[in-house]
């Protein structure tokens, strides 16, 4: 007695990828439309994600370029622009071997694909470390000498020191490790394009926590950034402990 198409499709999402070429085979006889046009999904899946195993890859091609660093190590910031908030970096340290599908800048990504990538991430991560410098620090030093700081507080924070740093865009003062800066690196290194996401998911939570606190200004959607609705709040309620004040004189 043959399976019924319900049977099938739950005998597919059980078996493993690696299983699938058999899948196909036991069933490629069954000229039933519906199972025809199930194994035509898992073809088109097949393709679909050889496609994406093949342009992560390609994100790893600077991690490759310098095999012979033992401990490579993605760095980026987020956070650099928003009125109100700290400005947050992570660094990254994956296994060479590590291949992580859907993982891309984090500007890129929808919120639920950056926290699901973000589990995945610290999961593979051999360490990760966190930096950040508050609104009143940045109004100190200014944003791009606050960014630094931050960076390096996140090499800083790694359990295992990286033997070269593959930074987004800039090259990093203060720090003796090697370093290779690569112009939009979150879109052309897995590393980066990690720590990319791990300090997005971070600081968004964050935001989130302080819209929990102060939720006239609305952090939780805007994240600090100057949206209307936040410019609007600002001038009605005047500025909160974490906006930077050397961002809001042309609105204060």
């Amino acid at each position: 007695m043959k399976k019924t198409l319900k049977e099938i499709r739950e005998e597919f999402e059980k078996a493993p990828e690696s299983e699938w070429e058999g899948f196909l085979s036991r069933y490629r006889e069954d000229e039933r439309s519906g199972v025809q046009k199930l194994l035509a999904g898992i073809r088109k899946k097949q393709e679909w994600l050889a496609a994406e195993r093949r342009r992560v890859e390609l994100l790893c091609a600077y991690e490759k370029q310098y095999e012979k660093a033992e401990y490579i190590c993605g760095i980026d910031e987020v956070g650099r622009g928003p009125l109100a908030g700290p400005v947050m970096a992570c660094a990254v340290i994956l296994p060479r071997k590590a291949r992580i599908l859907y993982i891309n800048d984090s500007k890129q990504l929808g919120e639920k694909k950056r926290e699901e990538l973000y589990e995945e991430i610290l999961a593979q991560a051999l360490a990760v470390g966190i930096g950040s410098a508050e609104p009143k620090r940045i109004d100190e030093i200014n944003i791009l000498n606050a960014t630094y700081e931050a960076m390096r507080e996140a090499v800083d924070r790694l359990e295992i020191r990286p033997s070269l740093l593959l930074v987004d865009a800039v090259r990093i003062p203060g720090i003796s490790i090697p370093q290779v800066p690569i112009v939009k690196g979150d879109a052309k290194s897995q590393s980066i394009a990690a720590a990319s996401i791990v300090a997005k998911v971070t600081r968004d939570r964050l935001m989130k926590e302080y819209d929990r606190r102060m939720p006239e200004y609305g952090f939780a959607s805007n994240k600090g950034y100057g949206s209307s609705s936040h410019i609007e709040a600002l001038k009605k309620y005047g500025p909160s402990p974490i906006h930077r004040r050397s961002f809001i004189t042309h609105f204060i």
